[in-house]
């Protein structure tokens, strides 16, 4: 029995002549900007147009990639020494795209899709599974396919949320410091049409400050806010700007809940945009966390997913 897990993202540019094809390809996606293909083309290439250049400068202060792909390696090579499957990527607008990947797996008997975004959103999980779908039937590929929606409650998951906010505090007293989960904002027609995204985000924000508790992390507050919105429709609130203003302690811990693989949104707006801000406000203490990467507790976890989808 041959089996291989094919892991899903939304992938990011692995040079900077990459950039163009990066922005092109996600804003050319129904389930990004669901105008139709004519009009939808249209507004690709004019917003493409507008951000490639600042785009292309942020990647080059990442050293002219993002490093999503360099880290998605690691964690696959740490799931390989102890799963019996083969393990790749499937990138939904960067190389590796999915009909790549599948160029080598057409001998395969079981596929197994886990989407490296633990909360369902159409504008992500559909998006990459209805891509799958489609290159599957496109290649003629006969492998049992099994796909995820979500897990952000997941132990394993939860834990290393834990063990990386951990990391961040180090030895110091987490009641003097506010943690702020910042998540992937949406625009709010999206939520309002019924998409789970933000429903999943709460949730996954209740379980961890639960096992924060548990942990004996008792932050000063802990706060849920959105960052990355773009254009002039209303996105999901609060916006992580304002909530970063609203703090009355001015050391913070920000944790990427919507990421499990550091990329230009974490390492760049994050971590330099965001910070220039905290620095006009005038905190003392503006740290980051790592998304859990290849951390051992999810790489058990992506382990634990595929078990329990070999059971199902």
């Amino acid at each position: 029995m041959k089996r291989a897990i094919l892991l899903m993202n939304m992938g990011g540019p692995n040079n900077l002549d990459e950039v163009e094809v990066f922005l092109n390809n996600m804003f050319n996606d129904k389930r990004i900007i669901s105008a139709p293909k004519p009009i939808r083309m249209l507004i690709a290439k004019i917003i493409t147009w507008k951000r490639k250049e600042e785009a292309k400068s942020n990647y080059a202060a990442l050293g002219g990639k993002s490093p999503l792909v360099g880290y998605t390696k690691k964690l696959i090579s740490k799931l390989e020494t102890g799963i019996d499957a083969t393990v790749h990527m499937a990138m939904r607008y960067t190389p590796p795209y999915s009909t790549d990947t599948l160029q080598g797996l057409k001998n395969v008997d079981e596929i197994y899709a886990i989407p490296l975004y633990p909360h369902y959103s159409s504008t992500t999980t559909l998006s990459s599974i209805e891509d799958l779908e489609e290159n599957i039937k496109k290649q003629g590929i006969n492998a049992k396919v099994k796909t995820l929606n979500s897990y952000y409650k997941h132990p394993d998951y939860i834990a290393a949320m834990v063990e990386r906010i951990k990391e961040t505090l180090g030895t110091d007293n987490p009641d003097e410091f506010e943690l702020v989960f910042s998540a992937h904002g949406l625009p709010q027609k999206i939520i309002d049409k019924g998409d789970d995204y933000q429903r999943h985000i709460k949730y996954n924000v209740y379980h961890a400050r639960k096992a924060l508790l548990e942990a004996g992390l008792n932050f000063h507050k802990t706060h849920l806010a959105y960052q990355s919105r773009l254009g002039p429709l209303e996105w999901i609130r609060p916006y992580l700007d304002d909530k970063l203003k609203s703090l009355k302690k001015k050391k913070v811990i920000i944790y990427p809940i919507a990421f499990t693989i550091d990329n230009s949104e974490t390492e760049f707006e994050l971590d330099v945009e965001y910070r220039e801000i905290t620095e006009d406000i005038g905190f003392e203490e503006y740290r980051v966390a790592k998304a859990p990467n290849d951390h051992p507790a999810f790489v058990k976890c992506i382990t634990n997913l595929y078990e329990s989808m070999k059971d199902s």
